[in-house]
C-alpha cells in the first residue's frame, strides 16, 4: 500500500508539474487575456434628417434587412401640401414671366419699328427738303437772269428800240418765277415742320424704349422669385425625401429606439443597425503582457458564450494610446500623490472564421502568439 500510495503520489506530481510546465509555457509564448469583447465598426445609430411623427415602423429588433431597405417612415402630408402650393405658385410665376417676356418683345419690336420708320420719314423729307432747295436756287438762277434782261428791255424801250410787248412777257415772266420762288419756300417750310415732327416721333419712340427697360427688370425680379422658389421646392423635395428611412448596407436591426405614432425631432435615433459579417475582437491587453505581440500575430480566441468552439483570427492592430488616456475623468496627479496602475492597451483582432451566431459585445478570451 505504501509502495502504491508513493507511486500515486509521484504520478500526481509529475502530472501536476507538467501541467505547470505547460501552463508557464503557455503563458510564456503567448500573451494571455479575458478582457475581450466582440466589437464592430458598422454598428449605426440611423434618423431621420427631419423631425415628424412616425407613420410606420417596418421592421423589429433582430429581424434582417438588406441595403435599400425602406425601415420607417414620417408623416409628409404637411410637406406634400407646402409642395402642391409652391408648384401652384411656380406655375403662376413661370406664366407671369412668360406673358411680361412676350409684352416686352412685342413692344420692343414695336418701338424698333417705329424708330424705323420715324427715322425713314426724316430722311425721305430731308432729301425732299434738299430738292426743293435745289429747285429754289434754280428758280433764282432764271428770275435774275430775267431781272437782268428785264431792265435791259426797259432802257432799249425808253429808246423806242423794242415793242412794249416784249417787256410785259418778261415781267410775266418775272411775276410767275417770283411766285414759284415762293411756293418752294412755302413748301420747304412744310416739309421742315414735317421734318420736325418725324424728330418728336423718334423722341416719343426712343422714350418707350423706357418700357422695355422696366419690363427687362420686372422679368429679372420675376427670375429672381422663380428661382428663390425653385430652391425652397428642392428643400420641400429633399424633406420629402428624407421621411422615407433606408437601410444603409445590408444587415440586422440591433436596437429600435421609438414605435409608430411618436413624434421625434431630427436627429433622433431611430434604429440601430449592425452588419454580422463585419465582426472583430478587441482586447484591452496589459502593457506588462505586450512584448512580442505585433501585427500579424496568429490568434486562438474563444467566446465565452461557446466555449467548446475555438475561433482564429491575426492582430490586425495595436493602438498607439491606452484605454486610460481616452478616459472622461482623467486622474490628478497634481498634489505629487501617485500610484503607477497597470496600463492597458487596445489591439484589434481579425477574425478568420467567424459565425453567424456571434454578436457584439459578447464576452471573449484570447491567447496571442508571441514572435520574438
Amino acid at each position: 500500500m505504501k509502495r502504491i500510495g508513493t507511486v500515486v503520489l509521484v504520478v500526481l506530481i509529475v502530472v501536476f508539474a507538467l501541467i505547470g510546465f505547460n501552463y508557464v509555457r503557455y503563458r510564456t509564448n503567448n500573451a494571455v487575456s479575458d478582457a475581450a469583447f466582440v466589437r464592430t465598426d458598422s454598428l449605426t445609430t440611423l434618423s431621420f434628417k427631419v423631425g415628424g411623427k412616425i407613420a410606420s415602423m417596418r421592421k423589429i429588433e433582430g429581424e434582417e434587412v438588406k441595403k435599400g431597405e425602406l425601415l420607417a417612415h414620417i408623416d409628409d402630408t404637411d410637406f406634400l401640401l407646402a409642395r402642391d402650393e409652391l408648384e401652384r405658385l411656380l406655375a403662376s410665376l413661370h406664366h407671369k414671366r412668360e406673358a411680361l417676356t412676350l409684352k416686352r418683345q412685342k413692344v420692343a419690336k414695336e418701338v424698333e419699328l417705329q424708330i424705323a420708320m420715324a427715322k425713314e420719314k426724316r430722311a425721305a423729307i430731308q432729301r425732299q427738303i434738299e430738292a426743293r432747295r435745289a429747285q429754289m436756287d434754280v428758280t433764282r438762277a432764271k428770275l435774275r437772269l430775267v431781272a437782268k434782261n428785264l431792265r435791259r428791255f426797259q432802257k432799249l424801250y425808253r429808246g423806242n428800240l423794242v415793242q412794249k410787248q416784249k417787256i410785259d412777257e418778261l415781267q410775266t415772266q418775272k411775276d410767275v418765277l417770283m411766285a414759284t420762288l415762293k411756293a418752294q419756300k412755302a413748301q420747304i417750310q412744310a416739309l421742315q415742320a414735317q421734318a420736325i415732327s418725324a424728330e418728336d416721333a423718334i423722341a416719343a419712340a426712343k422714350n418707350e424704349q423706357k418700357n422695355v427697360a422696366i419690363l427687362d427688370k420686372e422679368i429679372a425680379a420675376l427670375a429672381k422669385q422663380i428661382e428663390a422658389k425653385q430652391k425652397a421646392l428642392q428643400e420641400l423635395q429633399n424633406k420629402i425625401a428624407y421621411c422615407n428611412l433606408y437601410a444603409p448596407f445590408t444587415g440586422r436591426i440591433a436596437k429600435k429606439f421609438v414605435n409608430t405614432g411618436r413624434v421625434v425631432k431630427k436627429g433622433s435615433p431611430i434604429y440601430a443597425l449592425v452588419d454580422p459579417k463585419d465582426l472583430h475582437i478587441e482586447v484591452l491587453l496589459s502593457e506588462k503582457k505586450l512584448k512580442g505581440v505585433k501585427k500579424g500575430n496568429k490568434v486562438l480566441i474563444h467566446i465565452d458564450a461557446y466555449p467548446k468552439r475555438n475561433y482564429h483570427g491575426k492582430v490586425q492592430d495595436i493602438l498607439p494610446a491606452s484605454a486610460a488616456t481616452f478616459a472622461l475623468v482623467p486622474r490628478d496627479i497634481a498634489s505629487g500623490e501617485f500610484t503607477k496602475l497597470d496600463q492597458r492597451f487596445v489591439v484589434r483582432i481579425t477574425l478568420d472564421d467567424p459565425t453567424p451566431d456571434l454578436k457584439v459585445g459578447m464576452g471573449a478570451s484570447v491567447a496571442i502568439q508571441r514572435r520574438h
